[in-house]
Order: structure tokens, then sequence, then C-alpha cells
């Protein structure tokens, strides 16, 4: 029996007694109509799907990204490792553990990496984008710093929001001093900035700043909507033309790209173009980062669904 181990560690036939973050849960019934539970669980290492048979709570997922004790054997399903849990129960106030264990947070300085993005809004040269950018880091700048990028898929981690939009600002920078005839800078920059601002309204976060679920508003609206509501509200606040305040609000609602991907309109300018496929370098190669953590080199993984497909993790 393995204690405290991290996930990322353990092998098919390991048993483990531990305390984890639930990262989420979801009652379900067999072809036989028993009930069991379909669990994500995590640590800072990583997460691991978990089955809990023959059991119908009193866990659900009104505990998703609660602390978890845990009893249980971990095998090998379709390519990925999955416990089955044996025992299960939410931490109490007596036990002991470390919450450094658990959180995952981003592989980063956040003190550093903000400092680089507001060093990059500081180097804007139109004074419209730049004063807008700089009141919205004014309201939103120390949840942005903190909160998760994702409920799962990506930046699922504390600082993920921040890891994400630096990395996108890095790619811009890049891009726009390429095609600098045809791009706008400042809008590039300004729109990758802002396009995820509206997450920290449509999401619900755990006591230890995971997400745990959606908002109400955050189900019906989205942060897409809700992000280009407030360009509008603070660009009329702080009375900028109105041409730019519509641009940046169209590359908010544009940047999933395709409305199959949860876009409201398509990309209609180069800024919005950029923006959609910077975003989908940035997701996607964390998606490959995060699944090469529990894969080892020379191998591929099982099937990644945000993907739709396994990947190789090649030796370097």
């Amino acid at each position: 029996m393995e204690y405290e181990k991290r996930l990322t560690e353990l092998a098919p036939g390991d048993s483990v007694e531990g305390f984890y973050i639930l990262k989420s849960a979801v009652s379900k019934l067999t072809t036989n109509g028993n009930p069991f539970l379909n669990a994500v669980i995590s640590d800072v290492s990583g997460s691991m799907d978990a089955k809990v048979w023959n059991y119908g709570g009193p866990i659900s997922a009104a505990d998703d990204g609660k602390i978890v004790k845990i009893r249980g054997t971990v095998s090998e399903y379709r390519g990925s490792l999955q416990m089955t849990i044996e025992r299960i129960r939410l931490a109490q106030n007596n036990d002991v553990y470390s919450i450094s264990a658990l959180v995952p947070c981003a592989p980063l300085d956040s003190g550093n990496a903000y400092h680089e993005i507001t060093d990059i809004v500081s180097s804007m040269k139109d004074e419209d984008y730049k004063r807008l950018c700089e009141e919205m880091l004014r309201r939103h700048g120390e949840k942005f710093r903190q909160i998760p990028a994702a409920k799962s898929v990506h930046h699922s981690f504390i600082n993920g929001l921040l890891m994400h939009t630096g990395n996108m600002l890095k790619i811009a920078e890049c891009v726009a001093s390429i095609y600098s005839e045809t791009v706008d800078r400042d809008l590039l920059l300004a729109g990758t900035l802002l396009h995820d601002f509206g997450k920290e309204a449509e999401f619900e976060f755990s006591e230890l700043g995971l997400v745990t679920d959606y908002s109400l508003r955050g189900k019906l609206l989205g942060h897409l909507t809700m992000g280009a509501e407030e360009i509008g509200e603070v660009g009329k606040e702080l009375d900028l033309p109105q041409e730019k305040i519509v641009l940046l609000q169209h590359m908010i609602l544009s940047h999933h790209g395709e409305p199959e991907f949860g876009a409201a309109v398509r990309p209609q300018c180069a800024e919005s173009d950029l923006l959609s496929m910077i975003d989908l370098i940035d997701s996607r190669m964390e998606i490959y980062r995060e699944t090469f953590q529990t894969v080892p080199a020379g191998s591929f993984s099982g099937k990644v669904f945000s993907l739709d497909r396994s990947i190789y993790h090649h030796k370097k």
C-alpha cells in the first residue's frame, strides 16, 4: 500500500491511500442499473480518472473541488491509468494533509509573469487600447493572476489564466512584428489580453481556488458574451472611439473561431483571425504538455478526447 503518493508516480497494480482533490464527480448507473461514481481525482502532479463501483453516495457532483481521502487500486484502461476506489470520504477538520501537495499551480513565477504582461501593455502606442487594458487590469488584476483558465482540458490550475494569456501575448507580439503591414499590433495585443476576462464571472470556484462549476451567467451567457459586454461598458466610461470598442468586442466574440466551437461570430478582421489561431495554438500545446506528464517518452498516449486522437511522446 502506497501512502500520499503523487498520481503521476503511480503504476498499474499499485494500491494507494491518501488525500486528493475531487476534481469532478458524476453519479451514474451501469447497464445493470447499479449505481457508481465516475470521478476525476487530482493532486499537484496531475489528474486521474477514477471509478467507485456500487456507490450511491453521499459524495456527488456537489462535492467537486473538495478534498477527499481515498483508498484504491490503479489499473490501465484504454491506454490510460485509472483508479478503482474502494473507500472514499470527504476530508475532515482533524485530518492532516499538505495543501501544497494537492493544489496544482502553473509552472511559473506568477509575479514575474504578471510583470511581463504589464510591460507589454505599457509598450502600447495606441493610448485608447492602452487605457482600456490598464483599467481592466486594475479591476480584475488580482483574480486574473490567480484563477484557472478552464474547468478542465487545459490550464485548469491555479494561475492558469495568467499563464495562458502570457503565452498568447508573446505569440501575438511575434506574429504582429512579422505581419506589421497588415496587423494593428496594439489591437491584437489588447484583444489577446482581454479575450478571457469574462471567465472570472463564468466560473464558480472552490475554497482552494479551482473551478468547480459554471455560474448561472456562465451557463446562460458564457465568457465571450460577458467579456464583450464589459468591454462595451468600460470603453464607454473611458470615452473610447466606438469603432475601437466594437473591434475589441468582435475579437472577444469570435476568438473561438467557428460557431461549432462556441464563437458568437466568425472572425472578420486580421487581428480576430490571428487571435483565434493563437488561442488554439496555446491551448493545444498545453494539452500536449499535460498529457506528456503521464506518457513516457517513446510511447503513445491513450485517446486524448480534447484532441480526438492519441498522441506520440517522442524522445528528444
